[in-house]
């Protein structure tokens, strides 16, 4: 297939999964204005730089060339209506949702996973494109996990697991926050992560219960390791999770140093967290697949 098939080149960019976002500025009379993009990176941390682009043909391209800044908002994986809204051809798309002013000005979504309030540091065109260099002048990062999108369809944190049953299945959370993670005591000396075993309602519905019982008002997060504890005669499934702060009504969020590791009671569990250290140094995260001594780690898409 070749690059003169542009529908067929369309669906191959399709299958590169990305998050979504709504990217928001005000035009030149004040009012807010807003449209879905997945086409959105970071470029650089010194200076912060974020990048999204615009299409030619698009109704917004006016305002966008000529504004002075614009924010990012990463929809959560609750919020598909407002990516449907704000990709449709909807009157007063801001009268639907919670919004308020950011820091530098741009429209901030409520309940999203992140937003970057920006301001324009450069635009670039690029074939039917605009390209739109922002410079980052506020944030904030939310525990609610992203909204995903790949070949035309959603994808949620939650979507692959709710089928998922059986007396042998076990669910763990790794909860961090800060870089600590909430460790609970095994009633015998030693560490492990809150876990549970699956019942009838599935896999989601036990990671649910698993948050509600640590009392931390984590989110529910994405697949980080899936094998099978041939010791324990048990599938295991660990999600990684994030924690708005470090309180807990089990367990105490601690740091991974080499002498917590050692109190770990289980040696799957501790390789699991041995990984998650070393990830969380260098910020790139892979999911784990295969049994509690071996295995292979495949790396989560960096489209978001």
């Amino acid at each position: 297939m070749t690059s003169s098939d542009p529908r067929a080149l369309r669906n191959a960019f399709g299958a590169f999964m990305t998050g979504v976002t709504v990217v928001t500025t005000r035009e030149a009379d004040g009012n807010p204005l807003g449209f879905t993009a997945n086409s959105f990176t970071s470029v650089s941390l010194d200076p912060p730089l974020v990048l999204v682009c615009l299409a030619n043909s698009s109704s917004n391209y006016e305002a966008f060339a000529k504004a002075e800044g614009y924010a990012v908002n990463i929809l959560s994986e609750l919020q598909k209506e407002v990516s449907n809204t704000f990709a449709r051809p909807v009157e007063d798309r801001f009268s639907t949702v919670g919004w308020w002013d950011g820091p530098a000005g741009n429209p901030i979504i409520d309940g999203v996973s992140a937003w970057f309030d920006c301001t324009m540091h450069k635009t670039v065109d690029a074939g039917d494109h605009l390209i739109l260099i922002g410079k980052v002048q506020a944030f904030e990062n939310h525990p609610h996990p992203g909204l995903g999108y790949a070949r035309g369809a959603y994808v949620t944190a939650s979507a692959g697991i709710d089928a998922l049953s059986g007396t042998d299945l076990i669910v763990s959370a790794l909860i961090e926050h800060e870089g600590k993670v909430l460790m609970v005591d095994t009633g015998h000396g030693q560490l492990t992560l809150p876990e549970i075993q699956v019942g009838k309602g599935g896999a989601n519905a036990a990671l649910n219960r698993l948050i509600a019982q640590t009392g931390t008002g984590a989110e529910p997060g994405h697949i980080y390791s899936v094998y099978e504890d041939e010791a324990r005669e048990t599938q295991h499934i660990s999600f990684l999770c994030q924690a708005g702060s470090d309180h807990a009504a089990q367990g105490v969020f601690t740091q991974l140093s080499d002498s917590t590791l050692m109190d770990v009671a289980d040696p799957a569990i501790c390789t699991m967290l041995e990984r998650f250290a070393a990830e969380s140094r260098i910020g790139d995260f892979g999911v784990y697949f295969g049994n509690q001594a071996s295995g292979r780690v495949r790396p989560l898409p960096q489209g978001s």
